[in-house]
């Protein structure tokens, strides 16, 4: 910049000081815009040293370009100045509109603060505008404010400069210049900062975007060649369940191509009993087993697991479901559980399955059918009160005693000694006659043979839905409901003709005989007292016929 003292301002420095503002602005990040800023100051504005302060995100001032000396600039770059001791430093001294000029007069007081600075040599000024080493001059930069100028924004960044090459300190131009200078490069350290943070912005949307398509790619792969069978499903709304992609195994595993799987929901491919459990699962996502129907019509068991996902931050949920064929571990269990509740000889049920069944039927609800009872219960209370079995209650019965009762069917029998039409749970107590001498003649295998051969024959001769038992040795016990006193014996009859017919065993054919207990079950009475009372009946009745005639029946 040419002399202050001359009346007017050559043109080229104005073509410089243009330059220099024009090569800021089209720096190519935001270190070269830095730099640019400091090598402008030099070449521009006639200052022999510039430094850019500029402000990091804790508030301190690093170094972070230098022009000018070399060996300074190896000096002090990179150096951190707190921000209180700039705050200080911008507060003191000659304000000169937005710049700040502290004249070596009072820059001792600043000789031992943590600002970066440097050190110039030089002979004491000879006359009063001159220039002295220790003098300081520096230019705030703020960033644009919302009237667009002056230092109304926020600090960014400090120049400071030294050794105006013409040993004067710089006059009105000089001043106006710099601030000016200072000024347009604050908008292009902020502009620069915006376009480094959009730069690094954008890398970084690139980097998740591919990580993003790798991470697709691999649940991809992850999904279409799982092991076991993987789904998408929609959720919530009309469409909730309904298959939106399945994966390979799951179409092996169901025999149906995935064009077809799309066209189902699970509620459409879940075994009917197991729908309850399908809708409690997919509710929220979680865990259930159940049975999926497959395209010939079987069904098979799975383990059905779901997980709800979400497409995007704000976009629609859906359940990825995972589908693990336990067909064999089912069919083990049930194998178990069958052998834990059946005769292992004779495939009946055996005797903890019998209670079981027959203690389901029964509750402990006291009641009496004792006309004393009702005589008293109606001398009492007034008109007796009937329960839905057709049974007085023995005292006055609560609104809780309803609730606890109401879902449950009363097990009654029929009266002794004759048939007043009601039907029972009938229990049918049968021993077999004769099969010890079976045993010792011809050995357990001609035994166990006949054990067999009976239990076949009692499972032909009752109802669906009826019970036969095997209870333990030869005792068997039949469960049929819904039977009156004279189809009770009717059927006791028609069992014993089943059971003494010829029987096959190692070859030849033997013959047993059979004895029938009838006993009755009702509420208030236990598994165990019911299969007493028929077990006594069935020694009546064993008894009261000739030894002779028991195995003829």
């Amino acid at each position: 910049m040419e002399a202050e003292s001359e009346p007017y301002v050559r043109l080229a420095s104005l073509r410089q000081l243009h330059q220099a503002m024009a090569d800021m602005n089209t720096a190519r990040s935001l270190a070269d815009t830095l730099q640019t800023v400091a090598d402008g100051v030099v070449h521009a504005l006639g200052y022999e040293l510039a430094c850019v302060n500029l402000v990091r995100p804790d508030g301190d001032l690093v170094v972070a370009a230098f022009a000018g000396n070399q060996a300074a600039e190896a000096l002090i770059t990179g150096r951190v100045g707190s921000r209180d001791s700039w705050e200080r430093r911008l507060r003191m001294g000659e304000q000169w509109g937005d710049l700040v000029f502290i004249p070596h007069t009072e820059g001792w007081i600043l000789d031992d603060d943590d600002v970066p600075q440097w050190y110039t040599d030089g002979p004491a000024p000879r006359f009063e505008d001159e220039w002295h080493p220790s003098d300081r001059l520096f230019a705030p930069m703020y960033a644009p404010g919302p009237q667009g100028g002056g230092n109304s924004g926020e600090l960014i960044g400090v120049l400071s400069v030294d050794r105006p090459r013409n040993g004067r300190r710089p006059g009105a131009w000089g001043r106006e210049a710099l601030q000016m200078y200072a000024f347009q490069a604050a908008i292009a350290i902020s502009n620069a900062r915006l376009r480094s943070n959009m730069q690094r912005a954008l890398v970084r949307l690139e980097r998740e975007q591919q990580a993003l398509r790798a991470s697709e790619e691999s649940f991809r792969q992850a999904f279409e060649y799982a092991p076991s069978g993987m789904a998408i499903a929609e959720m919530g709304g009309d469409q909730h369940g309904r298959i939106l992609r399945s994966n390979d195994a799951l179409c092996r595993l169901l025999g149906r191509p995935a064009s077809a799987m799309r066209r189902y929901s699970f509620s459409d491919l879940v075994h009917p009993e197991d729908i309850g459990t399908l809708l409690r699962t997919s509710a929220e996502g979680g865990r259930a087993e159940l049975r999926l129907g497959r395209r010939d019509g079987t069904y098979v068991w799975v383990s059905l697991r779901n997980s709800v996902v979400a497409d995007a931050a704000d976009g629609p949920r859906f359940l990825l479901t995972h589908v693990e064929d336990i067909e064999e571990r089912k069919r083990r269990e049930l194998q178990l559980a069958h052998r834990a509740s059946h005769d292992s000889l004779t495939g009946l049920p055996n005797s903890a399955e019998l209670r079981s069944r027959l203690s389901a039927r029964l509750c402990q609800r006291p009641q009496s059918t004792l006309p004393a009872a009702v005589d008293a219960m109606d001398a009492a209370y007034g008109d007796p009160v009937l329960d839905s079995g057709g049974h007085y209650f023995d005292f006055p019965p609560s609104p809780e005693s309803y609730d606890a009762y109401d879902h449950h069917v009363h097990t009654v029998a029929p009266e002794d000694g004759r048939d007043d039409g009601t039907k029972g749970l009938a229990v049918l107590f049968c021993d077999l006659d004769g099969f010890k001498s079976i045993n010792d003649r011809f050995g357990h295998n001609a035994g166990d043979a006949v054990l067999i051969e009976v239990a076949r024959r009692l499972s032909g001769g009752v109802r669906d839905g009826d019970t036969v038992a095997r209870l333990g040795g030869d005792e068997f016990v039949i469960l049929a409901d819904g039977l009156g006193r004279a189809d009770a014996a009717d059927l006791a009859v028609r069992l014993r003709n089943e059971i003494i017919q010829p029987i096959r065993a190692e070859g030849r054919a033997v013959r047993v005989g059979a004895s029938f207990g009838i006993g009755w079950a009702h509420c208030g009475m236990t598994a165990d007292e019911v299969l007493k009372s028929a077990d006594e009946r069935m020694y009546v009745e064993k008894r009261s016929r000739p030894k002779q005639h028991r195995r003829a029946g």
